[in-house]
């Protein structure tokens, strides 16, 4: 019996000794940044065994970008590019999944696959027309262009149609009986009973947004427009020779995507939508 159990806690032992390794490995590129950000000019950052501690911690290096880069309206203009994008894409995606999950009209199973298949064709294919059509609607050189390939995507159609097929049909039909419209059944019923879906989404297109180089790249000229990926290239240009400053403008912009992510990981829980219909 206690031979059973030793092995029992061996095994255990065992896979969260493995787990915390791959841990380990998979966070090693983020602490070197952290730290590499953190080292003082007279520490060598690329030392073998790498030092993970700095010797002399210092935020010197987070004042010196700050002060020789306009990171202050980096950040404003990811900030709004990306809540703008969250937005807009959870609006459009919850209209287009709504009617696709619920409501029954010829071709709505075709019109789900055509969409679904879509994301198949990768970004680079599309994006020359894209920039043909933002230039022609004049939003070359605007926030409105860097948010409108992001509008809507078929990832988010997808996920937001199945949430709203898992909704008992019972609460559907208690809201129409009661004079609910169509409209006012999507926003009052359906949408809170989705939170987690939405929630979901939301952090997905905020990170995708935040994140995103290339089209910014390639649709805004203006300086004063540039994300922070942007900044961050930019950065990189400017200081190649000093990975600390480069480290630590990589650091300022990581922390806004991990602080939201800490905010709403309580809200990506199951929503019991049923308990209301249960007799």
């Amino acid at each position: 019996m206690n031979f059973s159990k030793s092995n029992s806690q061996l095994h255990i032992l065992t896979i969260y000794g493995l787990l915390g390794a791959i841990a380990l490995v998979t966070l090693f590129p983020l602490l070197w940044l952290i730290s590499t950000a953190l080292k003082s000019q007279t520490e060598n950052i690329f030392q073998s065994p790498p030092q993970l501690l700095p010797s002399q911690p210092t935020l010197e290096n987070f004042v010196s970008v700050w002060q020789t880069n306009p990171f202050g309206q980096y950040l404003f203009n990811s900030t709004l590019v990306a809540v703008l994008t969250v937005g807009l894409n959870l609006l459009f995606c919850a209209l287009a999944a709504y009617p696709l999950a619920r409501l029954s009209f010829p071709g709505r199973d075709w019109i789900f696959i055509a969409i679904v298949s879509t994301i198949m064709i990768p970004f680079q294919i599309v994006m020359i027309p894209l920039y043909i059509l933002t230039v022609q609607l004049g939003l070359r050189n605007t926030y409105l262009g860097m948010i409108f390939p992001s509008l809507a995507s078929a990832f988010g159609i997808f996920l937001l149609r199945q949430a709203f097929m898992s909704v008992p049909k019972e609460m559907e039909e208690a809201a129409r009986m009661d004079g609910c419209s169509e409209l006012g059944l999507w926003w009052n019923i359906m949408l809170p009973a989705i939170r987690p879906a939405l929630v979901t989404l939301a952090i997905f297109v905020f990170i995708g947004s935040w994140s995103d180089f290339l089209w910014p790249l390639i649709v805004i000229q203006d300086e004063n427009l540039y994300t922070l990926p942007l900044g961050v290239a930019k950065l990189a240009g400017t200081f190649s020779l000093d990975w600390r400053l480069v480290a630590a403008g990589s650091v300022i912009s990581i922390v806004p995507v991990l602080i939201l992510f800490l905010f709403l990981q309580r809200y990506i829980v199951p929503t019991e939508t049923g308990s209301g219909v249960k007799g």
